[in-house]
């Protein structure tokens, strides 16, 4: 194990001694003038030359990836191998994006495709949501986007057969991360086939917080937060209905991120008809561990991470995030259910029965024996248990009880034990 350089001594970050290697031939390279460019013309050039496609349709999108570019260029101290994987999956999203206007301009009715009450999942992260995310995704009446449909929703023609190679090139980038930051899987699991969060679909407009989830990227992370984001969901609505075009699925859609909390009022412009499912967990036993897990993705891209610093900023932004759906909640309360991740633990199909009657759908036995399945295959802590204290990060139990106290009272959470908080 090799460690990096960290601010906060308290968090050391896996190191393989194969990435530092590549690592010290990177800055010797770099040193000679021969370092991967980051530069947003370089990159459009680059996925407009990988397809042979010219086309972006709107390209309102070029404001954000420029001020992403800049950012991750001159403030996220990216070491060599960071800096190429970053370079390679911002080429990646803008050749998605060149694919999909092909289709978008071939195929008109794809956006006359109709995304019919969906049912989203949006809970402070750590609360649940993936466990109750890929429960409810047992269902076959239900249509859940996979990890590999995330890093490319487009699908294409290959033998019969073969593994669609969305799901091989997905595998590798999970075996790379694993090999690269392995302690990540007992945060936060990830599976190519699995169930996951559309915030990815959100990135391909690069009006989404991904990027602070990998980076430190202030300059970007500022502009961000004075946008109107309804361009990114316009879109992620747009990917979702290419994929049910490809598929032919009529199914309903669940969908799931925490990111959706900061921004209910434009879900709910682009999808009138959601059902929202709201998660609650007392957050003074969840911080921790989500300051650890952004800790640790920044940690793959960067040999300095400054772990309190990382943890504030998603301190305030998530303290922000349920104060805003609080009050999109007091306009449209009859489109939220509200789910304990203690009672979830308890008695999940209970919640699973709630929800079911919350969003119009029967419970049929396949699905009970589909969602059984599933817990059987996913017992909680699955990939580990990893713990952390709030004091890790520079947080403390006061600090959360204050900022989080309304957030709280409303639902009325119960208090956790937060001194040691795990996945």
């Amino acid at each position: 194990m090799t460690s990096a350089t960290f601010s906060n001594p308290a968090f050391r970050p896996y190191r393989p001694k194969f990435i530092a290697a590549l690592n010290g031939i990177g800055r010797l390279l770099e040193a000679l003038g021969l370092r991967a460019s980051l530069d947003a013309a370089s990159l459009i050039a680059a996925a407009r030359k990988k397809t042979g496609l010219q086309d972006f349709g709107d390209e309102s999108f070029r404001s954000g990836l420029e001020i992403l570019t800049r950012s991750l260029d001159t403030e996220a101290h990216l070491h060599p191998v960071g800096r190429l994987i970053m370079r390679q999956r911002l080429i990646g999203l803008l050749v998605v994006r060149l694919k999909a206007q092909q289709l978008f301009t071939r195929h008109p009715e794809i956006r006359q495709q109709p995304i019919t009450a969906p049912l989203v999942i949006a809970g402070l992260q750590r609360t649940g949501t993936t466990m109750l995310h890929r429960l409810l995704a047992a269902d076959p009446q239900l249509r859940a986007m996979r990890s590999f449909e995330a890093m490319n929703p487009i699908a294409e023609a290959y033998p019969a057969g073969a593994v669609d190679p969305r799901l091989k090139a997905t595998r590798l980038a999970e075996k790379a991360l694993r090999y690269m930051a392995p302690e990540f899987f007992a945060i936060h699991p990830v599976d190519a086939d699995a169930p996951e969060e559309e915030i990815l679909l959100l990135d391909y407009a690069f009006l989404s917080d991904v990027a602070e989830s990998l980076a430190d990227v202030p300059s970007y992370a500022a502009w961000l937060k004075r946008q109107d984001v309804t361009p990114a969901y316009e879109y992620m609505k747009s990917l979702l209905q290419l994929m049910q075009w490809q598929q032919g699925s009529k199914r309903r859609w669940i969908l799931k991120t925490p990111a959706h909390l900061g921004h209910l009022d434009i879900l709910l412009q682009v999808f009138p008809d959601a059902k929202i499912i709201q998660t609650h967990r007392d957050p003074a036993r969840t911080a921790a561990s989500y300051s650890s897990m952004m800790a640790h993705g920044h940690g793959v891209f960067t040999d300095t991470v400054d772990a309190h610093a990382v943890a504030a900023h998603w301190h305030r932004k998530n303290v922000a995030m349920v104060e805003a759906a609080l009050q999109v909640r007091a306009a449209h309360p009859a489109s939220f259910i509200d789910v304990s991740y203690y009672d979830v633990i308890e008695e999940p199909m209970a919640q699973v029965r709630r929800i079911y009657e919350f969003a119009g759908l029967a419970l049929t036995p396949d699905a009970i024996a589909a969602m059984e399945a599933t817990r059987r295959d996913n017992p909680q802590n699955k990939h580990g248990v990893h713990s952390y204290a709030l004091e890790d990060f520079g947080l403390s139990l006061a600090q959360i009880r204050r900022d989080y106290g309304r957030y709280c009272e409303f639902f009325g959470i119960p208090e956790d034990d937060g001194k040691a908080a795990s996945a």
